[in-house]
Parts: structure tokens; sequence; C-alpha cells
């Protein structure tokens, strides 16, 4: 298959992910979709989306909290390439104000722990950047919208209630490259493609790091391939564990 017929099954898979996003918003009886824009490829692609799909009613947010100063820039550059209206709201103070009470509520009941303050402070981040979101949503009745792909969701590396709360998710049944695929039809800058995939929740932090495997062996084992047995187990772990991200809470039945 040579590349333009590529890039007209691309192109043709867009124009549908842009219609779908139209009708979610017509049968919501909403006004327009708002991503969160962190920098990364996922968001980027799926700010495009949200531009093409609402030229005048969609949004970006970039919500730094002790962010690299890299993630901003590139997130800026997203927006501004496609001219995507954008607002950016540093929540740094928000952040260490209720981490720092938190700490020390549970210090004084003797509970705090101190071997889980970087997962708590990741996901603090990303909960106050959903809620923000969301504040912004309901001023403007739109939509929020996700940038989960499918890897991610099957691997469950997102925050419950954080990015992971969210009205649409137009790229969850992409893979990875599918996503990088669709980002090069979308004329995504070059510095954002190239970019190695981080959720951004501490300084140095990368997503394939921290899952201990790699998109190219996730999309693999989606797609039925053969990879490496301690892949399979690691995937197939965290695909487990996960598995409560994926459904309602639970709750008991009455007689």
């Amino acid at each position: 298959m040579n590349n333009m017929i590529i890039n007209e099954h691309i192109e043709k898979k867009i124009d549908q992910a842009i219609c779908w996003l139209r009708e979610q918003v017509r049968v919501s009886e909403t006004q327009g979709l708002v991503v969160g824009v962190s920098g990364g490829i996922d968001s980027a692609v799926v700010a495009n989306l949200i531009k093409r799909a609402f030229p005048n009613n969609s949004l970006g947010v970039i919500l730094p909290i002790r962010s690299n100063e890299n993630d901003e820039e590139d997130g800026l550059a997203v927006v501004m390439k496609i001219d995507l209206k954008c607002a950016v709201i540093n929540l740094d103070k928000e952040h260490k104000t209720i981490l720092d009470k938190t700490i020390y509520e549970l210090a004084e009941l003797g509970l705090y722990n101190k071997e889980k303050k970087r997962i708590t402070d990741a996901n603090l981040r990303a909960r106050l950047r959903m809620s923000t979101i969301y504040a912004i949503a309901n001023q403007l009745s739109y939509l929020v919208v996700g940038t989960d792909n499918a890897a991610e969701l099957h691997t469950g590396y997102f925050t419950k209630f954080g990015d992971g709360g969210v009205d649409l998710l137009p790229i969850a049944t992409l893979k990875k490259h599918e996503v990088y695929d669709w980002a090069k039809c979308l004329d995504v800058p070059p510095e954002i493609i190239k970019r190695k995939p981080s959720a951004g929740l501490w300084e140095g932090q990368t997503d394939e790091q921290e899952m201990g495997t790699t998109y190219k062996y996730i999309d693999a084992l989606l797609e039925d391939k053969l990879i490496p047995d301690e892949d399979r187990e690691i995937i197939e772990s965290l695909h487990e564990k996960s598995m409560h991200k994926r459904v309602m809470p639970p709750y008991p039945t009455f007689d």
C-alpha cells in the first residue's frame, strides 16, 4: 500500500472522528469541546480534531503544575499552529496547598506514608487538572474530550478520576503507532512527534519507564502478535490490576 493510499485511509478515519464529535455534541445538547493540552502527541491529535469539529466552539487548556517549561511551550506550539483558543492556568499554589494539608493531617494522625508521596503528588496533579477543565466546561456548556489511546486504556495508564475523567474518548481505538500516523497526517509539529511519551507527573518521568514495557509491545499484543514473555506478563498484569478503572464502581444488591 503506497503512502498516498495510506494517507487517504487515515484522512477518512479522521473525518469520521470529526463527524462523531459533532454528533456527540448534538445529542448531548451542549455547545462545543474542550481538551487539556499537555504538549504530548495524544493531546496534540485531539486538539486538532476538536478544532476541526468546532472551529469557533473549541478550547485547549494548558495546566502547568511545577511542570517542565518545555511542556507548556510544546502545548502552546500545538494550539498556535491550528489557531485553537487556549487558556493557561497555573495550579502550582493550589496543588501545594492541598498536598501539604493532606500530608500534615495524616502525619498528625500517624498515618502519613512517605514512600507513597510521589504517587499521591502525581495523581493529585491529574485530578486537579480534571476539576479545572470541568469548571471551564460547565461555564461554556462544553464536553470534556479525553486523550487516552488503546494502549493506555488496555494497561490502565491513566489516573482514575484524573485524565480518565472525561466525557468523550475519540482516539480510544487507536494503537500508539496509529496516533503517530494521525499526528503526521494532521501536520502536528515535528518536535511533538519526536518527544518521548510522558504524563508529566514528575521530573524526568516517561510512560514506558514507568510501565516497564514499551508501546510497541502493547500495540503488538493488541494486534495478537508475538512479544517477549516478560513483556506479555507485565502488560497482562497491568490490564488486570487496572480493571477497576474501566468499569463503574461496585455496589451491593439487596433482596
